[in-house]
């Protein structure tokens, strides 16, 4: 696999918020491959939450793999991680060396289709600490990642289309006062996974 990644970037000159994107991160043969490994190799699991009293499965399959003594929780789900593979050893230690951050977990989500979703929320557990780190890396069909500040009401949401091999880093007191999501699309669209490197503290 090639080791160069692309270091160009974007940052977001947005109020509270330290957030990059990186077009490119892996290259397409990389990202290809990686693709087709995760859809294979992952352990995907599809879980029931509880929304306003109403219990339903999550719209979209998951895993979590990570530290083994580092347990996550959150929408009432407490995952238990699995073990590490090759190749998430090879995306997280290329995520760290080029942010200088360290990361003991990761969520996988996989985008099936366009009904497939994620709700708005913030990753802002206790478990992440107070200005928690999360490197977002996709692999499939581009996505927007939607944005918007919780209190400055007349702030435009902000979307940020990520592509085939992309990392988003969310930094700083981004958690605190954004929201974000993957909303739903009628239209045809081709599946996605998205992993979400995190530190557990």
């Amino acid at each position: 696999m090639n080791n160069s990644t692309q270091s160009s970037y974007i940052k977001y000159d947005l109020p509270n918020a330290d957030i990059i994107l990186y077009n490119s991160f892996f290259t397409k043969a990389d990202s290809d491959l990686l693709y087709k490994n995760l859809i294979e190799k992952i352990n995907w699991e599809q879980h029931e939450i509880t929304i306003f009293g109403k219990t339903m499965n999550q719209p979209r399959l998951t895993a979590f793999y990570g530290d083994n003594n580092k347990d996550y929780s959150y929408s009432g789900i407490r995952l238990k991680p699995t073990e590490w593979n090759e190749d998430l050893i090879l995306i997280k230690s290329r995520i760290e060396k080029i942010t200088n951050e360290s990361f003991s977990s990761v969520l996988l989500n996989y985008y099936r289709d366009g009904r497939d979703s994620m709700g708005w929320h913030a990753d802002d557990e206790k478990e992440l600490g107070k200005n928690p780190v999360i490197a977002s890396v996709s692999f499939g069909a581009t996505r927007p990642f939607q944005l918007k500040h919780n209190t400055i009401k007349d702030l435009k949401k902000v979307d940020i289309e990520l592509t085939h091999g992309s990392l988003l880093l969310m930094k700083g007191t981004t958690q605190h006062h954004w929201k974000h999501q993957i909303p739903k699309s009628a239209k045809p669209i081709e599946p996605r996974i998205n992993l979400t490197f995190r530190l557990i503290v």
